[in-house]
């Protein structure tokens, strides 16, 4: 069993499931924030409706029934306030048979005109009140939304940086991890190096002081060992030569076997660095992917704050501008009718 290469293992997978758990929690993150972005919104929409309730209710309870345009129908007092059969010059119902308009008579010039310049007092200025209190509402609704929008500002940056914190922290530990890695591999090739170095020295002398090379006399010595054996001297037999090149080959192949593994955990350490390094872009691009998907969902939120604002401007000018036809629409209503 390999040992090395199950813990290599073992440390790939606690990283990459170290690398899951920061993005699940990353995500988790992100639905929490998206979910106070929503709550903080119907917040906000909330108040507002609240607001423009409460500005409704304040307008009403202030204004006083003859102030209101309708006031002329149901006045109580109308039948008091009748005209009588003759009011002015310019009275349509004064006919030539009603006997109440004769030439040269102009009884109520001075109280008309008087009454015409405080009627046009009044209404400029009911109008600049009203153009006061919709700029206060105005500044009012600005300032809210200013504040509104730097808090969610504030939030985001904050966002931003625990997320390039937690980028930052996977990158140290991914580089500590390869880093580590490198030294292991290293230390096993200076180990492996040595250990091949140090059986090539073994062999060489182990030859070196065999029999074969160091032509030791005794191999030449007979079982009785009173002569020596001539034919140990001047060659071997096929048996032998065939064994000692048996035991080359297999020497050879050994070596073989062992460059073959070596080069085979080379190419494994290779490719699992490869896939450490393809799994931390896959990471990357993820992260901006994301961070993509965010600055879009808020520029999107950013663009509908501020269809919301525009419509509101157009509506409070529409307001205003709806006020100002009204107002001469009664001045040429009166002006007519005298």
């Amino acid at each position: 069993i390999d040992k090395d290469a199950l813990d290599v293992q073992v440390k790939e997978r606690k990283l990459q499931e170290a690398i899951e758990k920061a993005r699940d929690e990353k995500f988790a993150n992100d639905m929490k924030r998206n979910d106070r972005l929503m709550c903080l919104l119907e917040d906000q929409q909330k108040n507002e409706i609240k607001d423009m309730n409460k500005a409704l209710r304040e307008f009403q309870k202030n204004q006083t029934p003859e102030t209101r345009r309708e006031f002329d129908l149901n006045d109580p007092e109308a039948l008091k306030k009748d005209r009588p059969a003759r009011v002015s010059d310019t009275d349509p119902r004064c006919t030539i048979s009603s006997m109440q308009k004769f030439a040269g008579e102009d009884l109520n010039y001075e109280q008309r005109m008087k009454f015409q310049k405080e009627q046009l007092r009044e209404w400029s200025l009911q109008q600049q009140k009203d153009w006061k209190n919709a700029l206060a509402d105005q500044k009012l609704a600005d300032d809210l939304y200013d504040k509104y929008r730097i808090k969610m500002d504030q939030k985001i940056m904050e966002e931003q940086r625990k997320e390039e914190e937690s980028m930052r922290a996977v990158c140290t530990a991914t580089k500590d991890f390869n880093r580590i890695q490198a030294a292991e591999l290293a230390y096993k090739k200076e180990l492996d190096k040595s250990q091949t170095l140090r059986e090539n020295m073994d062999e060489i002398t182990s030859l070196l002081r065999g029999d074969f090379l160091s032509e030791n006399p005794d191999q030449a010595l007979s079982p009785q060992g009173n002569r020596v054996l001539v034919d140990r001297w001047k060659g071997m037999s096929q048996e032998q030569l065939m064994a000692i090149r048996h035991c080359q080959k297999e020497q050879v192949l050994e070596n073989l076997r062992m460059k073959e593994q070596e080069r085979r955990r080379d190419a494994e350490w290779d490719r699992q660095r490869v896939q450490a390094a393809r799994a931390q872009l896959l990471l990357e691009r993820e992260q901006q992917r994301q961070r993509r998907e965010l600055r879009r969902d808020l520029d999107f939120m950013n663009s509908e704050l501020s269809q919301e604002q525009r419509a509101k401007n157009i509506y409070l000018k529409e307001e205003e501008y709806s006020n100002i036809p009204t107002a001469q629409y009664y001045a040429q209503f009166n002006t007519s009718t005298r």
